[in-house]
């Protein structure tokens, strides 16, 4: 049993190095605007890969929707619609008050809501328990870690003199505040995953493996997610005139990056989903905290690799590193509560 645990929790690792990247590509982006990228982006990583996997390794799909109840459908696509939501709110976050600060402030809410509602909710007597003390525990820490991260990359903006350092005060407090939706919504992820265990046992009753089983809850919850996405990039496509650039000039480059992208995402999320399963009966708990707190640490760990504390002071790196020290631990601590649930 601690050896399932342990491989959980190594699958959720890697898929969170898949989450902490896949924006990276849209650093090399030149041809397209940002609407065009994500409209692209969001079609592939929510509505297609989805269905693709859902059909190709689902057996009976159709059959496996049928035995469960309507509302057990209905979940997973609201739960979905809201991380669509959290997913444009997330957006226009970053371009206010710089993506770092906003993984810092919509993750950590994303880690805090999304590992403690499935636990209340399921299980709220672990909470009073020595299982239940280590992940409360960890997710202190885990907010600690998260704080400090803010105070990094609000220094590094200030130091680097970017756009997002000098934002206005009221631009700024618009900024938190979309972030603090985009983290709230952003944990409808893990919740449509985490009320969806009907149709997990309703497709390996009909001969799905532990993988394929979770297919048919991201097909749900992702189509949800894409009805925002969709809405919001046609409204950018429209106002900013931007449908003329998908076959200019440099399309193709533009069109290798988008995918690289959605591959990267759905790999990420797919793969938590089989990580949350092997932990076992707290995986939407212990496992979703674990992804939202090494994706944090993954994506500046590129972040870094690729320069953009280049020009910060020492001061600045410093308490970045303590951040990300603080998050290593949270996840230690996180997989201790993980073996003594077992």
């Amino acid at each position: 049993m601690q050896h399932q645990i342990w491989l959980g929790a190594l699958v959720v690792l890697g898929s969170a190095l898949f989450n902490g990247s896949f924006l990276l590509p849209m650093k090399w982006a030149r041809a397209w605007r940002w609407e065009n990228t994500w409209f692209l982006f969001s079609l592939m990583y929510l509505l297609v890969f989805p269905l693709f996997l859902a059909a190709a390794f689902v057996p009976h799909g159709a059959e496996v929707y049928r035995n469960v109840p309507v509302r057990e459908l209905l979940t997973p696509l609201m739960f979905g619609l809201l991380f669509g939501v959290s997913l444009v709110t997330f957006g226009l976050s970053a371009s206010s008050i710089g993506v770092v600060i906003a993984y810092a402030v919509g993750l950590g809410l994303n880690s805090v809501c999304g590992s403690l509602i499935p636990l209340l909710v399921l299980d709220p007597e672990a909470l009073l328990r020595r299982q239940g003390i280590l992940i409360l525990v960890s997710l202190a820490l885990l907010l600690l870690g998260l704080f400090l991260y803010a105070v990094a990359g609000r220094r590094r903006e200030r130091e680097g003199n970017e756009r997002a350092g000098r934002v206005a005060g009221n631009r700024l407090g618009i900024g938190l505040a979309l972030a603090v939706v985009s983290g709230v919504f952003g944990a409808s992820l893990n919740l449509g995953f985490a009320f969806s265990g009907d149709i997990i046992q309703s497709s390996r009753q009909l001969g799905a493996g532990t993988v394929a089983s979770t297919y048919a809850v991201w097909v749900l919850v992702l189509t949800g997610a894409f009805v925002p996405n969709l809405a919001y990039c046609v409204y950018l496509l429209c106002k900013n005139h931007a449908w003329r650039l998908f076959p200019e000039a440099g399309w193709s480059r533009e069109v290798v990056l988008a995918l690289a992208m959605s591959l990267a995402a759905i790999v990420a999320v797919c793969g938590y989903g089989v990580g949350a399963t092997l932990l076992g009966k707290y995986g939407t708990s212990i496992g979703f905290a674990l992804f939202m707190g090494s994706t944090i640490f993954a994506s500046n760990g590129f972040g870094i690799l690729t320069g953009e504390w280049k020009r910060t002071s020492t001061m600045t790196r410093g308490i970045l590193a303590v951040g990300m020290a603080t998050v290593v631990v949270s996840v230690i601590v996180l997989n201790v509560g993980a073996i003594f649930m077992h």
